[in-house]
């Protein structure tokens, strides 16, 4: 499992790895929260988000829009991620703490996940994704 960020004109691209879809989803939700608050992020409140979305694209660009969402609305900054994916339904177990300046202040704000040449392959090493955060 990794994640790199890649080379992008304007916003913040990653490529994730792994070797479940599971994971894959976790790695890159681990890259938006870096990329939104650094490292320094712990795991003492949980958080349930569900989404149902029409393919696994728009399913991984959902969860991460409610990722977005429930960060900002409530204050959060989530450490890791349990989530479980059926089909096109995923239910995810979100760890993490209430924002607070001095700790979680070094990161770049994340507006949108794009959906521009997001396409999630898959081969016998496991599962890979380009993905696109606009800032």
């Amino acid at each position: 499992m990794s994640f790199e960020e890649l080379s992008h004109t304007a916003d913040i691209k990653i490529r994730a790895q792994a070797p479940t879809l599971n994971d894959l989803f976790s790695e890159v939700f681990t890259a938006l929260m870096q990329v939104m608050y650094g490292t320094a992020r712990n795991g003492t409140i949980t958080t349930i988000i569900t989404v149902d979305s029409a393919d696994i694209e728009s399913l991984l660009a959902d969860f991460l829009s409610e990722v977005l969402f429930a960060s900002d609305v409530n204050g959060m900054v989530f450490s890791h991620a349990d989530i479980e994916i059926t089909g096109h339904h995923l239910t995810a177990r979100l760890h993490g703490e209430l924002f607070e300046p001095e700790k979680h202040s070094g990161g770049t704000e994340v507006k949108g996940i794009s959906y521009t040449g997001l396409t999630i392959s898959h081969d016998a090493n496991g599962y890979m994704v380009d993905i696109v955060f606009d800032v």
